[in-house]
């Protein structure tokens, strides 16, 4: 058993190795294609790694994906994304907890395990959804963001998502596929090819 064990933790290993070694590759050549910033490369490359790390369940996808959201919260400013820009500053909020409850959010604050969202919190999700749909499509039009509707829809998407990834929740996976397709079109639309790209590989992975 030791032995297999063993053997999965070095393919793991491994595989993020190889994953990471390509995708500073393909971020490298990005930006002296000029079709991508230093600092959108780098958060491309620390996206791809810590969606890699949820798919494994892996603890290190918190600290990795907090820089990751810092990097990207410049990124979206910039694009005049102002939805998934604040989006991102909360995510760093957001990771820090996460990482707290999967350590300690289970019972007698043990390890949080992966189980289903009960009917009433995937109503709850979907509701708190909807209502921030509205009121950030509202206030990013205001503001004068860029794609107010999109940028409104798939922040809070991607709040809900979050949310249900913090507690283990499965049904997670649905609302990040939803978001990501949504994603694609919106951040080629701002010249953010790197980003498209990361969110049609989360889409796979989520599969």
């Amino acid at each position: 058993m030791s032995g297999r064990v063993s053997r999965a933790g070095w393919n793991d290993t491994a595989v993020l190795a190889v994953l990471t070694l390509c995708v500073v590759v393909v971020a490298s050549v990005m930006v002296v294609l000029g079709r991508a910033s230093v600092l959108e490369a780098v958060s491309f490359a620390t996206g791809a790694v810590a969606v890699w790390l949820v798919v494994k369940e892996n603890i290190w996808n918190f600290p990795i994906g907090i820089i990751n959201t810092a990097g990207y919260s410049v990124v979206f400013f910039e694009a005049r994304l102002y939805g998934d820009a604040s989006l991102n500053v909360v995510y760093c909020a957001l990771g820090i907890i996460g990482w707290y409850l999967w350590l300690h959010g289970g019972e007698h604050r043990t390890k949080l395990q992966i189980s289903r969202a009960a009917p009433a919190e995937s109503g709850f999700v979907a509701l708190a959804v909807a209502l921030s749909t509205l009121l950030l499509w509202k206030t990013l039009h205001f503001v004068g963001g860029s794609a107010s509707l999109w940028d409104a829809l798939t922040t809070s998407l991607s709040l809900g998502a979050q949310w249900l990834l913090n507690r283990k929740k499965l049904e997670n996976w649905h609302i990040w596929i939803v978001a990501d397709v949504i994603y694609v079109p919106l951040y080629i639309s701002r010249g953010l090819n790197l980003t498209a790209v990361l969110s049609m590989r989360s889409s796979w992975s989520w599969r």
